[in-house]
């Protein structure tokens, strides 16, 4: 009885202390040196405006950092990606008394977009386990934070990662099997922002060239994967999952949960998060966006969308943008909460 009193009056505090704190951002310095660790995180200074690659923020810029619920999530960003374009989930996190980090993924950030795809995908595991040990490091955050379960989430590419820190193994050979059979339904996963198919006289011509660049570059059979203890828990939305096996994610060595979108037309869901979720006996389905496609886990945004970029990621007609990605946010705090720090969730 008096242990559940003290969890109870920990959480009213905590929920209290929570109320009166901004959202504070900072940058710390990787200990590889690729490039900052973003971190947004309970603050007990006052927030203002500040502005990040044309992105409008309200958050207290190098504020005090205050106890949250001393938990850590990771966020690893799709493809050219940056922390900006995952602002709202990052600030329902921290409301929720997270800190949220992001790694800067080499070669395959907005800031460089040289080297996206397998060659990143490789990185991108060990940046997410580099960013861990940054802010571990980090004097500000090291007595706040207790890293024996920290949260990871992921979207798009940074889904792959986030399914192979859950414990899947991925193959580009397995990538060129799938694009050997399946090109024409899954294009765009193929060929990502070359070109798209367009029900003209050059498709086919499309799809060989595609086959032939595949044939050249995914010639790698091994197997890879990445796990670190400390990730417990791991969220993937809208996950690149084509070329794994699915058998490595049929019992997930953590708590796996996924976010689909129906409407997908970058990673069409039934090549990509669908077959994880056959395959997997313990996933936790947490939102699937019936209208939802594959830039609607995006808050907010990018600004200056344009071309084929702007037809894969803005919203489908008929998707509520401001109903559903607030709620998408708080399903995933909710995910996170239960795993990870369960003596803080509010009560029913």
């Amino acid at each position: 009885m008096r242990t559940c009193t003290l969890l109870i009056s920990f959480a009213i505090a905590l929920l209290s202390t929570l109320a009166q704190a901004s959202v504070g951002l900072t940058e710390i310095e990787s200990e590889t040196g690729s490039g900052p660790v973003t971190v947004f995180y309970p603050s007990s200074s006052d927030a203002g405006g500040i502005e990040r690659d044309r992105f409008a923020l309200d958050v207290a810029w190098q504020g005090t950092p205050v106890r949250g619920n001393g938990r850590l999530v990771v966020i690893s960003h799709g493809s050219t990606g940056s922390p900006w374009v995952h602002a709202d989930l990052a600030r329902s996190l921290v409301d929720a008394g997270f800190v949220v980090a992001f790694p800067e993924h080499q070669a395959d950030n907005y800031k460089d977009g040289s080297a996206p795809g397998p060659a990143s995908w490789k990185r991108r595991p060990a940046e997410v386990s580099q960013a861990i040990d940054a802010v571990a490091h980090a004097p500000q955050f090291a007595s706040l934070l207790s890293l024996d379960k920290v949260g990871m989430f992921g979207m798009s590419a940074g889904g792959h990662t986030a399914l192979t820190l859950a414990g899947g193994r991925w193959s580009p050979a397995q990538l060129k099997r799938h694009c050997d059979t399946s090109i024409a339904e899954d294009f765009q996963a193929c060929a990502g922002l070359t070109t798209r198919l367009d029900g003209g006289m050059f498709d086919g011509l499309k799809i060989r060239i595609t086959q032939w660049v595949i044939g050249v570059k995914l010639n790698d059979p091994a197997w890879y994967n990445h796990t670190d203890p400390r990730i417990s828990a791991v969220v993937a939305g809208v996950p690149f999952a084509a070329d794994f096996d699915p058998a490595s994610l049929a019992a997930p060595r953590v708590s796996l949960g996924m976010v689909t979108a129906r409407k997908d037309e970058w990673l069409v869901p039934r090549f990509h998060s669908e077959v994880i979720l056959q395959a997997c006996s313990t996933c936790e389905r947490i939102a699937d966006l019936a209208e939802g496609g594959h830039g609607s886990l995006l808050s907010p945004l990018p600004p200056g969308r344009s071309g084929l970029l702007a037809a894969l990621i803005d919203d489908p007609p008929g998707f509520d943008r401001a109903r559903e990605v607030p709620e998408v946010n708080r399903k995933i705090v909710s995910f996170f909460l239960k795993q990870l720090a369960p003596q803080v969730l509010p009560s029913r």
